[in-house]
Parts: C-alpha cells; structure tokens; sequence
C-alpha cells in the first residue's frame, strides 16, 4: 500500500507497518527495530502478529525520525530525551520544541568546554548526561594512546 492510499483513511484510523512504512518513507524493517529501542511505540498485534499502528504511535514514530534523521541525535540520545521526561509518549510535534536544541554561540574558556560543548552541540544532552559522555570520550581517547 503506498503512501498516497493512507491519506484517504480518517486520522484515527490505525495503519499498518507498511502504510506508516510508506507515510514516514523508512523500511519496515527499521519501524520494528525502533519498537525494540523505544516501549513507547505499541502497535496493536493481532492474530498472525500483524501489526496496527495507533495514531499516537504514528506521532511518536515521526517525533523519532526526525531526532534521528533531522536533528542527528542518536538512538541513546533520543532514549534519554524520553527517559527524562523532554518528549512524552502522547506529545504532538508542536509540543517537541521544548527538546533542547544544539547550541553554536556558547562561550569557550578551555579545553574541558569547548569538549563539553562539542558534546551538547552534536547529541543535545543535559548537562550530567553531557558529563557521562566527556568521561567515557576521554577514557576511549586514554586507551587509543
């Protein structure tokens, strides 16, 4: 089913993988491997484990495609946007600018804050979360010598 057929359904209407497949243009694949990084995606399962996707579940599926592809957070990124309470599971997407967004003009005194801001700009991260990645960065970078 393409793309096009879905946009006649009522927007309560639940879809199937290969319908939201089409809607968010990502493989089928990729929607069921997102179900296993985020609980928040719960398509209905019916007999022969077809799956139907709830409008809510469409609204988080975009939330996540865009954090991924868009804003180029990474999958434990937009875990942790979940985890601590920056995007909620029946948000709509006007409500997703209240993400933390990368910032470029931050003041740079040394070399531990240009790190630090490296880290906020590329993942978006709080700031303790920003700390667990500096540390694990600098360990990686003691052991490659």
């Amino acid at each position: 089913m393409c793309a096009a057929e879905t946009s006649s359904k009522s927007a309560a209407a639940f879809r199937t993988i290969s319908e939201v497949s089409g809607d968010l243009d990502v493989p089928q694949h990729v929607l069921r491997f997102w179900e296993t990084k985020f609980p928040q995606v719960k398509p209905l399962k019916r007999a022969g484990r077809r799956r139907y996707y709830r409008p809510e579940d469409l609204k988080i599926l975009r939330q996540i495609k865009d954090l991924l592809y868009k804003d180029g957070y990474t999958i434990k990124g937009v875990q942790k946007l979940f985890k601590e309470g920056a995007l909620k599971a029946n948000a709509s997407l006007d409500e997703e600018k209240s993400v933390p967004k990368r910032t470029t003009n931050e003041k740079k005194t040394n070399n531990t804050n240009d790190e630090k801001s490296l880290v906020n700009q590329v993942l978006g991260l709080s700031p303790k979360s920003q700390k667990e990645v500096l540390d694990e960065l600098k360990s990686i970078r003691a052991l490659l010598g």
